[in-house]
């Protein structure tokens, strides 16, 4: 059974490069900590694979959220702290997972990956 994770991360902010990664980071940071124990060595032992899905905005966004709390996904919602250039409370980025990639995939499976 495959393990991964999925970071979702808003396509209208246009963030930069490196303001990506750091929101990217956070959401992936903030599910594990939110995972069961047994699914985060799971995904350890398979390498801890994550990709990395573009959605359109925020009402995008909240939607997946509420689909993957709906299928029983562990998310983490990452807002901005505001100290650079986006408003303070800005929702960036979902972090989905880990957990078994075909749960995962019925929930996500239809976005694009951030090129």
């Amino acid at each position: 059974m495959e393990y991964k994770q999925v970071i979702l991360v808003r396509d209208d902010l246009k963030l930069t490069s490196g303001k990506m990664s750091a929101q990217a980071s956070h959401a992936s940071v903030g599910a594990v900590l939110q995972s069961h124990k047994d699914d985060l060595k799971k995904w350890q032992d398979q390498g801890m694979k994550k990709v990395i899905l573009r959605v359109k905005d925020k009402e995008e966004l909240y939607a997946y959220k509420q689909k993957a709390e709906d299928a029983g996904l562990v998310v983490a919602l990452i807002t901005d702290a505001g100290h650079t250039h986006l408003e303070p409370g800005t929702a960036t980025c979902l972090g989905i997972g880990p957990d078994k990639a075909e749960k995962i995939d019925k929930v996500t499976g239809t976005l694009s990956l951030i090129s």
